[in-house]
């Protein structure tokens, strides 16, 4: 379900996890912008990119389909805190437990840090990105930064600054190139933002609103003038409670860092603060305090400053949500955005049961010695338990002082008997953690060319044990998982490897990933 305001990457940031997870999806779009919805939808669908049955449209009521929601759905929901609440309320989500994922409306902070003067570029910096959210979409983003909390001494320079870059600002037709700021959705969403400046204006003053250029149809279009009020005080509920959806900031005094963090705080949770400073402590102590009130704090410095994508930009791979007000659901976040969509359930069973189940082999599970080196064994020939105990070799002085030659490690503990018995951990002397990885690789590796194209990588690699001199070191080696790349030509396996010593001690586990040929596909 999706608000007004982003009718096309509103659906698609839904629908990209939902579809990535294996999950068909019905869209529904608000009313308001749902013409322009319908119009990617329609491309999608017609490009034959998914299968049938994967995605639906819905316009307009949603009838009883609420009513058919069971323990296996999930609502993800963009829009009001009003309307979230009523939804989450209706008879078939409580009682069937439906997981509901509310991104909702918050009043998002700007914190301008109390090291920045006037004529700082970090002013510069704060300036320009609450105008930026107060223009964009003339300020319809549930991102858009509604409270501007500034040090007490910068207020009239901050008003001043804004009020002169809004007076700047062309407001028209969004097909005009001149134009820098467009309409409202619909007049009745202009009477909801003249509504709720009505209530600001019972604790803040209005210091900048500009008149409309003449000639605009104000009957017809949803114009609105960008407008600025100052709190007249600072913890007013209005200003912390009250959002005028639209181009609408108001900026609040502060005096230290605490009183900051405190009426950050007192917008109730939301999906995004920024903090403009150049003080790495300030920054630090500021998002100490505000961050668990928010799905995202968004430092800005001069550092970040060139490549920043904005306040009210959420990225792929950074959650999008926030606590309370905000809706305590959360988007996006890279894999997390994929697993909302899924069921984490626990399985208990014996390890060839679990084997079985998750087509991973788990430590305990029957390992298979009979089938000969599994190097040589291709993709589809392998099964997942298939295993090498290799012969033994004994590590000598000469092994540890040829590698530390050989790689320029001569760190201590390899190479000074006595410093090495001072450590707290070391008895001795010992072998090189990779000298203990290359040699059982040596032990492992199947030399003759065959299945096995390349060793791509190590993963969870953890020394255990020490390796002293006279060691005797062996390795088990088990195939743990495949997975397969269609088109390739071969897949991925992932071994399960341990070194273990002549006290069958764990020296080192690691799990070692190769990519071997199919049948056929590669030359034997």
């Amino acid at each position: 379900i999706n608000a007004f305001n982003f009718p096309c990457w509103g659906m698609l940031e839904k629908l990209a996890p939902a579809l990535l997870a294996g999950v068909p999806a019905i869209v529904k779009p608000a009313s308001a912008t749902a013409h322009l919805t319908e119009a990617m939808f329609r491309q999608i669908v017609e490009s034959g990119i998914l299968p049938p049955g994967a995605v639906q449209l819905v316009c307009g009521s949603v009838g009883d389909l609420f009513d058919h929601l069971g323990g296996g759905d999930l609502v993800s929901f963009t829009g009001s805190a009003t309307t979230a609440a009523r939804l989450r309320a209706h008879p078939a989500v409580v009682e069937r437990a439906v997981r509901f994922n509310a991104e909702a409306d918050s009043l998002n902070a700007a914190v301008l840090g109390r090291s920045v003067g006037p004529d700082d570029e970090a002013f510069a910096r704060y300036v320009d990105l609450v105008a930026t959210e107060m223009r964009v979409k003339a300020g319809q983003k549930c991102t858009a930064v509604r409270r501007a909390i500034v040090p007490s001494g910068l207020v009239d320079a901050v008003v001043d600054a804004l009020g002169g870059t809004v007076a700047g600002w062309q407001v028209g037709d969004p097909a005009d190139p001149t134009t820098d700021m467009g309409p409202l959705v619909s007049l009745d969403q202009r009477r909801e933002v003249e509504r709720s400046c009505a209530e600001l204006s019972s604790a803040a003053d209005p210091v900048v609103r500009p008149d409309l250029p003449a000639g605009l149809d104000t009957e017809r279009g949803a114009w609105f003038a960008p407008t600025l009020f100052v709190a007249r005080e600072r913890g007013a509920a209005a200003v912390h409670e009250v959002e005028a959806f639209g181009p609408v900031c108001t900026v609040i005094a502060y005096d230290t860092d605490e009183e900051a963090v405190e009426l950050v705080a007192r917008g109730g949770g939301s999906l995004v603060a920024s903090l403009v400073t150049d003080d790495r402590d300030e920054a630090a102590r500021l998002n100490t305090g505000i961050a668990s009130h928010h799905g995202r704090v968004h430092v800005l410095d001069a550092a970040c400053a060139a490549a920043s994508t904005g306040h009210g930009s959420p990225l792929p791979h950074l959650v999008h949500g926030g606590p309370g007000r905000a809706g305590g659901g959360e988007e996006l976040g890279g894999l997390r955005g994929v697993y909302h969509h899924m069921q984490r359930t626990a399985v208990q069973g014996s390890p060839d049961l679990l084997t079985a189940v998750t087509g991973r082999w788990m430590p305990g599970a029957t390992r298979r010695l009979d089938r000969g080196h599994p190097f040589t064994l291709h993709f589809d020939e392998l099964e997942v338990g298939d295993a090498l105990d290799t012969e033994a070799r004994t590590v000598t002085i000469d092994d540890i002082e040829a590698f530390a030659e050989l790689t320029g490690d001569h760190f201590y503990a390899h190479m000074d008997d006595e410093a090495a018995k001072a450590s707290p951990i070391f008895e001795g002397r010992v072998a090189h953690g990779y000298f203990v990885v290359s040699a059982a690789a040596g032990l492992f590796v199947w030399p003759d060319p065959g299945p096995v194209l390349a060793n791509y990588g190590l993963e969870n690699l953890r020394f255990a044990t020490p390796t002293y001199p006279g060691d005797t070191l062996r390795v088990r080696f088990t195939c743990a998982e495949k997975t397969p790349r269609p088109g390739t030509g071969y897949g991925e396996v992932r071994w399960f490897t341990e070194v273990l010593n002549q006290n069958d001690e764990v020296v080192a586990s690691y799990d070692v990933l190769t990519m071997v040929a199919e049948s056929g596909a590669a030359a034997t």
